[in-house]
């Protein structure tokens, strides 16, 4: 499974989550201590929000351990907000356009998970995607339909709706196909304006999320550790896994949950699909 994280607060180098932390995503990218086969080689990308509206973007379809230009850019960038991502694929081929963060307009979008049986299924999901959205789709991957699909379905005007609508849709057309558990995932997407996260699947199993505490709460238990000195208050970082072995650093994202990240402000909202009149 993918491995990704996301970062709200003031303005730090996404390298300090990228390769400083403890188990950093790069560590994870090889050796992930929630993905049984350990490995995400099969890409990269960083998505990060500066002066301008629109958030800039680094992928590259090689390993992450490997890239200088990525540890490069993640040293010299300072950024609010931005959203990183390591790719295991799972069937689609290894390709730039098929690497996260996938952007279009302000918004980006990072996934962890699969569409089950997706050759079965991804004719219908295509042909559901609004045509003026169509000619933005770079790549195979179903992870980028998924992002695709919540544009099509209301994402810009209202995100978490939008999301539930996706889901709620390709679970129909799963179902539909003979397939039980057609969905599996944990989102991060944002506009620059709001951090929002997704952990959802159709069955039992739920790949995993967690968000970091309140950093004051988190520097009141562990005021050692001087490199939480300089993080703001109200900065959230929301990750596949832990970066560092903090106890009560990290909450863990209950099953069927969105998260809404934005300055001075943190909540949790329940996350139910619902299929789309207009599919």
């Amino acid at each position: 499974m993918c491995r990704w994280v996301g970062y709200f607060g003031g303005a730090i180098r996404p390298e300090e989550l990228l390769y400083k932390a403890e188990h950093s995503l790069i560590h994870q990218s090889q050796s992930s201590n929630f993905y049984e086969n350990g490995l995400n080689g099969d890409g990269l990308g960083l998505g990060w929000y500066g002066s301008r509206k629109e958030p800039g973007i680094y992928r590259n379809a090689t390993p992450a351990w490997g890239d200088r230009n990525l540890q490069e850019i993640s040293r010299q960038v300072e950024s609010p907000l931005f959203l990183a991502h390591i790719r295991a694929a799972t069937g689609t081929p290894v390709q730039e356009s098929n690497c996260h963060p996938f952007r279009y307009k302000e918004w980006l979008f990072v996934h962890n998970g699969y569409v089950a049986d997706y050759k079965k299924v991804r004719r219908d999901l295509l042909l559901a995607v609004a045509p003026e959205l169509f000619d933005n789709i770079d790549g195979t991957t179903d992870s980028e339909l998924l992002f695709y699909l919540a544009l099509t379905f209301g994402l810009a005007d209202d995100p978490l709706r939008g999301l539930e609508r996706m889901a709620g849709f390709v679970e129909e057309v799963g179902l539909r196909h003979g397939i039980t558990n057609p969905l599996q995932m944990t989102l991060g997407l944002s506009d620059g304006k709001r951090l929002y996260a997704v952990r959802y699947a159709s069955g039992e199993v739920v790949n995993s999320l967690f968000v970091s505490e309140n950093m004051d709460a988190i520097r009141a238990l562990y005021p050692e550790r001087e490199r939480l000195h300089h993080m703001q208050s109200d900065a959230r970082t929301v990750v596949s896994e832990p970066l560092i072995k903090l106890p009560g650093a990290w909450l863990e994202v209950p099953t069927s949950t969105a998260l809404v990240v934005q300055p001075g402000h943190f909540e949790m909202k329940p996350f139910a699909p619902v299929a789309p009149a207009s599919a």
